[in-house]
């Protein structure tokens, strides 16, 4: 196994505000009057157990339901936490909302099976000590606790009931387990039986946080952030097989996903989201209980270019490995000033792809080779040679590869995961 370790001190936290003007992006408003906010002695108390960049609606890589929302209809979503708590709360995003998103009711439950939950686990959320909320277009906000014991690795749903009509709603493309709809009001129903419909998307959740009545928070969390493969495309559906999963699993420690499929270190896509570089100072700095950031991204950047008749690849300019490098050195400098250790990861053997050419064959050993050799990460995962072709290697290995010569399959999430272990 080809690790990498370098050791360095991060730099002093500064305040957050100037963290993420330095990466052009402003924290989303919070729905909560300031009256009401947590206090910053009980907010550290939490620890993030789960998340999900937001996304602005659109047609996605699978149907889903961003485009047209909801209008009287109730949402469930089952996501797997990787902290245990004995409470927890939830967290929401109207980042692409262009109108106050009103949400009538919500509750969080032990999951059973697919929409059924466990009788007896459901509790009804509350913001601010009400039931029903706004969130403001473009805003966010958290719920109250809600007095449920969970454990790690267990799999919880969040019910939304959305009286009114919302509009497209922000979303987050590819979860990779189902996600369930109702029409009327189903927030107390135990059984699946009026969840008709699924997509594999989440809406408007975009995060779990767990916390203990006493006692210090976890402060060992970890944030995955990429594009596609960091959000685990072509892990086996409604298996818990992500590459986060995984590291969860391996690590005992609370990992959080923030990849986004097709996701760009430079530029924004209508399609994948806002730039890496814009949206890290909400998905990946602003995670309670976080120390450090796993960072894989920039094979967007150099393969869209290389690609033909691929509409939804826009923009698509021709970036050098010396620009996505000052990309790198963006979000370098904006965890250490957090005060948060991140890890630089090589990109993964593209041949084969609709993402290979001579133009990123190039970049993309240059962008390798910096990330192995600057010392500017605080460590590195080598993903390119643990994941590499013994027989060539710019491809994929056969045996990690979920035949597009792009993504890896479950067992190459496993390596993935494996190689990061043993150098947090």
């Amino acid at each position: 196994m080809h690790i990498h370790r370098v050791r360095r001190t991060a730099t002093p936290v500064i305040a957050a505000a100037l963290t993420l003007g330095l990466l052009g992006a402003a924290p989303a408003p919070s729905a909560q009057p300031a009256s009401e906010q947590p206090a910053p002695t009980r907010s550290a108390r939490w620890t993030a157990a789960w998340g999900a960049s937001p996304q602005s609606p659109s047609t996605g890589f699978t149907p889903n339901w961003s485009q047209e929302g909801f209008s009287g209809q109730t949402v469930r979503q089952v996501v797997r936490v990787t902290a245990a708590g004995q409470r927890a709360r939830i967290r929401l995003s109207n980042a692409y909302g262009t109108s106050p998103l009103r949400i009538t009711g919500a509750t969080l439950a032990r999951t059973d099976k697919g929409a059924a939950v466990e009788p007896g686990s459901i509790r009804h959320l509350t913001f601010a000590g009400k039931r029903s909320v706004a969130i403001p277009a473009h805003g966010e906000l958290r719920s109250d606790a809600a007095q449920l014991g969970l454990k790690r690795l267990e799999s919880v749903t969040v019910t939304l009931y959305l009286a009114g009509t919302t509009g497209p709603a922000t979303y987050h493309s590819q979860a990779w387990t189902d996600s369930y709809r109702a029409d009327g009001d189903q927030r107390g129903a135990t059984s699946a039986a009026a969840f008709t419909d699924t997509t594999q998307s989440w809406y408007y959740l975009s995060g779990v946080e767990v916390g203990g009545d006493s006692g210090r928070p976890r402060t060992d969390g970890i944030v995955l952030f990429g594009d596609s493969i960091t959000d685990s495309f072509g892990s086996t559906p409604n298996t818990d097989r992500r590459y986060s999963d995984a590291l969860a699993e391996r690590t005992g420690r609370p990992v959080i996903n923030q990849g986004i499929g097709g996701n760009l270190v430079l530029n924004d896509s209508a399609w994948y989201g806002e730039r890496a570089t814009a949206r890290f100072g909400r998905d990946a700095l602003d995670q309670p209980g976080v120390s450090t950031v796993v960072l894989l991204e920039g094979l967007n950047d150099i393969g869209f270019s290389e690609a033909k008749d691929q509409p939804t690849y826009k923009p698509s300019p021709v970036v050098q490995a010396a620009e996505l490098i000052a990309g790198y050195r963006e979000l370098i400098r904006a965890a250490h000033a957090k005060g948060l250790r991140i890890v630089g990861s090589t990109l993964l053997p593209l041949k084969g792809s609709d993402h290979w050419g001579e133009h990123a064959r190039q970049a993309s050993n240059e962008v390798n080779d910096w990330i192995r050799t600057s010392g500017e990460f605080d460590a590195v995962a080598d993903f390119d040679r643990v994941l590499a072709d013994p027989a060539d290697a710019e491809r994929l290995n056969p045996a990690y590869d979920f035949k597009d010569g792009l993504h890896p399959n479950d067992a190459g999430y496993r390596l993935m995961a494996k190689t990061v272990a043993a150098v947090l």
